[in-house]
C-alpha cells in the first residue's frame, strides 16, 4: 500500500493498543497484496471449523507465575518505553529468550505484533499473534489485526487456504463479541477508549467482510464492510474497505451503492485509486442500462 496508507495504519495501531490491558501495541496488516478481482470467482466451499475446539482454552491458573525480579521488571519497562521500532523488537525478542515463563509474555508478544507490522514482517507478526491469542484468547485488538491480516494475505493456492479463512472468520467474530464487554482503563480518556474500540471493530468487520468475499458470499459481506467503514473514524479512511464494499455491491447488482463506495475509494490517495475510479465509471454505466437489485 502507499506511504499514506501505512501512516494511517500506524495511527490505528497506536489507538488499538490502548485496549490491551498489558499496555503494548497491536497492529493491522500493512503487507502489500492484490485486491480481490471485481469479477465473480468460482465459489469455494469453506472447510468446516474444528467443532472440538470452538474457542482457545483460557489461561491455566493452576500454577502461579514466578515472582518478578527487579531485572525482569526493568527489562519489561525497557521494551514498553523503546521508541525505535527495531530496538523494541530486539528487546522484546531478547526478553522472551531470557524469561520464557514470564508473566509479561503477553506484553512482549503484543510488542512483537506491533513491531513486525511496522516493519512489514507479516509472517513473524502472524506467529507472534498466534502465541498471544493462545495465552489471551480475548485480546480484541490482536484478534482483529490477525483476522484482517489473514483475510488480506489469503492465497487460494496455499495448502492451508481454507483453514486460513476459517481462522480469520473465527478471530473476527470473537473480536466483535469481545469489544462491547471491554472496560475502560483508569488511565484512558473516554474519547481515546471509544476511538480504540472503533479501530478494533473496523478491523474485525473488515476481516469478516473479506472472508465472505473470498467465499463469494457477497450479500453477507456487505453489512460487515458497511460496519467497517462506519466505525472507521480516521480523517483518511482505509481505501481497501471501500474497494471491497464496491466489489460486494457490484456483484449483487447494487450499482448506486457500488459507485458510491468506489468513488470514496478513489478519493483516497493509494495504489487502488485507478482501479476504483475505473470501477466507479463502470458501475454507473451498468446502473443506467441494467435493473438494480432492491436494497
Amino acid at each position: 500500500m502507499t506511504g499514506k496508507w501505512i501512516t494511517w495504519v500506524g495511527a490505528g495501531t497506536l489507538t488499538a493498543s490502548l485496549l490491551c490491558n498489558t499496555g503494548s501495541s497491536a497492529a493491522q496488516s500493512g503487507q502489500q497484496q492484490q485486491p480481490p478481482p471485481t469479477q465473480q470467482q468460482p465459489s469455494q466451499q469453506p472447510a468446516q471449523p474444528d467443532k472440538d475446539k470452538p474457542n482457545p482454552p483460557p489461561l491455566s491458573m493452576d500454577k502461579a507465575p514466578a515472582p518478578v525480579t527487579p531485572e525482569e521488571e526493568n527489562a519489561s519497562k525497557a521494551v514498553q518505553s523503546a521508541t525505535d521500532v527495531n530496538k523494541r523488537l530486539q528487546l522484546a525478542e531478547e526478553f522472551l529468550q531470557k524469561y520464557p515463563q514470564s508473566r509479561y509474555r503477553p506484553t512482549m508478544y503484543q510488542a512483537l505484533v506491533s513491531g513486525y507490522f511496522a516493519t512489514q514482517q507479516v509472517p513473524k507478526m502472524l506467529e507472534a499473534g498466534e502465541k498471544e491469542i493462545e495465552m489471551n484468547p480475548n485480546d480484541a485488538p490482536v484478534l482483529a489485526v490477525m483476522a484482517q491480516t489473514l483475510a488480506r494475505t489469503y492465497n487460494p493456492k496455499s495448502p492451508d487456504a481454507a483453514k486460513q479463512l476459517d481462522k480469520a472468520e473465527l478471530y473476527s467474530k470473537r473480536a466483535i463479541e469481545v469489544v462491547p464487554t471491554l472496560t475502560k482503563p483508569d488511565n484512558l480518556s473516554d474519547d481515546a477508549f471509544s476511538s480504540a474500540k472503533s479501530d478494533t471493530l473496523s478491523m474485525a468487520h473488515s476481516g469478516l467482510g473479506l472472508v465472505y468475499i473470498r467465499r463469494s458470499k457477497f450479500s453477507e459481506a456487505i453489512p460487515e464492510l458497511d460496519q467497517s467503514v462506519k466505525t472507521d473514524t480516521h480523517p483518511e479512511p482505509d481505501p481497501v474497505n471501500y474497494y471491497l464494499l464496491g466489489v460486494a455491491n457490484k456483484q449483487t447488482s447494487h450499482f448506486d451503492a457500488a459507485a458510491a463506495a468506489f468513488s470514496k475509494c478513489a478519493s483516497v490517495q493509494s495504489s487502488l485509486q485507478a482501479a476504483c475510479k475505473s470501477n466507479a465509471e463502470e458501475v454507473k454505466k451498468q446502473g443506467s442500462t441494467q435493473l438494480s437489485a432492491p436494497n
